[in-house]
């Protein structure tokens, strides 16, 4: 005989398995809260009546509740999406240390060793060169970007300035180069760069000494410094051991 009911929701043809309550258990029914009807709003009519004088005018006059404004963009202005996200501080990579030789994977020193010096409130990485030994300057490097190598530098007297932070590579406004527009009308004369500033050249200084006196007490460190890194044929970085 052909099936007339489905045995997991009915005992017999017509007659369900569960009751009425225990499928508005299973719903979560009872867990709705019953806080009465909502107060209704008070209507605030669109115009009122204001009286207004002089013997011609009607002694009476309707006027808008809520004045329009008088000015309204020309086109639809976007408005900023909201940010939902928390933004929590970048934890360092697992075994980078003060010290850690760093190989660089993109940019302007793509290949270039560095040392590693300190990670900055924004969670980039502070590294040098230093500058005197293969041309890197004091600057900010993600993280994402580097390869972190077994060798490391003793830096135990090397102690940085708490001036050295995000602020101290950001540019000041007059650095902004002009247009090409504003160029060509200058005369075509493209704008004269500008020295480079005194404090970060003497910061570059200061902590380069440091860094290249310890590299001075390990032989051939400076060599290791200066040699790019690089991959040849045939070899792949997932092989490879640094």
């Amino acid at each position: 005989m052909p099936r007339t009911h489905n045995p997991k929701t009915h005992l017999a043809q017509h007659i369900e398995r569960k009751s009425r309550t225990q499928k508005a258990h299973k719903r979560g029914a009872q867990k709705t809260s019953y806080k009465g009807a909502p107060k209704a709003a008070e209507e605030v009519p669109h115009h009122r009546e204001v009286t207004v004088g002089g013997s011609n005018n009607g002694q009476t006059r309707l006027v808008p509740t809520a004045k329009a404004p008088r000015y309204y963009p020309a086109e639809d202005v976007k408005r900023p999406k909201k940010a939902r996200k928390t933004r929590h501080p970048t934890k360092l990579k697992a075994g980078l240390e003060p010290g850690q030789i760093l190989i660089l994977l993109a940019g302007r020193f793509k290949g270039k060793r560095v040392v590693f010096l300190k990670q900055l409130s924004s969670g980039l990485l502070l590294v040098t060169g230093p500058y005197k030994v293969n041309g890197v300057p004091l600057k900010r490097v993600n993280q994402a970007y580097v390869i972190a190598t077994s060798t490391k530098l003793e830096l135990a007297g090397c102690e940085l300035r708490d001036s050295i932070n995000d602020s101290h590579f950001s540019k000041s406004k007059s650095t902004s180069s002009k247009s090409k527009e504003e160029e060509f009308f200058y005369g075509g004369k493209p704008k004269e760069k500008e020295a480079y500033p005194e404090e970060k050249g003497k910061t570059q200084r200061d902590v380069d000494a440091k860094v290249v006196a310890a590299i001075k007490d390990v032989e051939s460190f400076g060599k290791y410094l200066k040699a790019s890194w690089g991959l040849s044929k045939g070899q792949f970085p997932h092989t490879l051991v640094f």
